[in-house]
């Protein structure tokens, strides 16, 4: 496996995981909304003091995930997904202990996260790692649940 930073070259790679992912688990992509930041990862995430990276094997983009700034002290982790072949070999892991790390670099104190039932093994990871429920957040027309972490 391979990690790296995400370039806008990446983009429509990054769309197949991502949207592949969310059909597999009966959730509609939405690349007009809450998925445009695909579109433009520089603009999205780097120029904002964000972060993307990308997980390879064999050359082939398998996994993502990205830290979107959301205040000095605060982001999201969004579009956190693995291809369905790559799950369960603990990479999973590995990507989100990356993106913590790297959340850690850039100065954040706090990582919150949306997600859907359906995602049952990010549910189970994310909590896992300390992430714990928020209630009353306003969430994507896709997601039932938030989650918080403090760092």
């Amino acid at each position: 496996m391979n990690f790296r930073r995400a370039h806008n070259a990446d983009a429509s790679a990054i769309q197949d995981v991502v949207f592949s992912t969310l059909r597999e688990y009966g959730l509609k992509p939405d690349p007009k909304k809450t998925d445009l930041d695909l579109t433009d990862l520089d603009r999205s995430y780097f120029l904002k003091g964000g972060y993307f990276e990308i997980c390879e094997w064999q050359g082939e983009v398998v996994g993502t995930w990205g830290l979107l700034p959301l205040s000095k002290d605060s982001c999201e982790l969004r579009k956190m997904y693995l291809k369905s072949m790559h799950r369960g070999k603990g990479l999973g892991k590995t990507m989100i202990e990356r993106a913590l790390k790297k959340a850690r670099e850039l100065g954040f104190k706090r990582v919150e996260l949306e997600t859907a039932s359906v995602l049952r093994e990010a549910l189970d990871l994310y909590q896992k790692y300390g992430f714990k429920p928020v209630t009353g957040k306003r969430l994507a027309h896709r997601c039932d649940q938030a989650f918080e972490l403090f760092l």
